[in-house]
């Protein structure tokens, strides 16, 4: 069944930190204009001072999947990496995650640096 088109909010719907930087997309608008978490409450990305962790962890996978419907789930993700943000479920990853994610990456770039491919060495 097809679902009925969705009013639009106002950007400031989508879930934000104060003094947060939003990246804007080159083609026909920002990458957030299109994210699911517009029409979700912001409590749900970000936690409460003093949150218990079943209480947490409950509200990251509620998080979570409401990202894993979303068709800016990517690039809301390395929005996430490349600022990077330090708070929050952005792209289906929380701040843990994607702190491992980006250790990860560091990690894959020393070790090529260290070890170029024989390609790249070639040309």
């Amino acid at each position: 069944m097809l679902q009925p088109p969705h009013r639009s909010l106002p950007v400031a719907a989508v879930p934000t930190l104060p003094n947060q930087r939003v990246p804007v997309r080159d083609d026909d608008g920002p990458w957030h204009a299109d994210a699911v978490c517009r029409r979700d409450e912001a409590g749900l990305f970000f936690a409460p001072s003093k949150e218990p962790t079943a209480a947490r962890l409950s509200r990251e996978e509620a998080a979570k999947r409401v990202c894993a419907r979303c068709p800016v789930m990517v690039a809301c993700r390395e929005h996430a990496l490349l600022q990077p943000e330090p708070y929050g479920v952005w792209g289906g990853l929380t701040a843990a995650e994607r702190r491992v994610v980006l250790a990860r990456r560091r990690r894959r770039a020393g070790e090529l640096r260290q070890n170029p491919s024989p390609a790249a060495a070639a040309g």
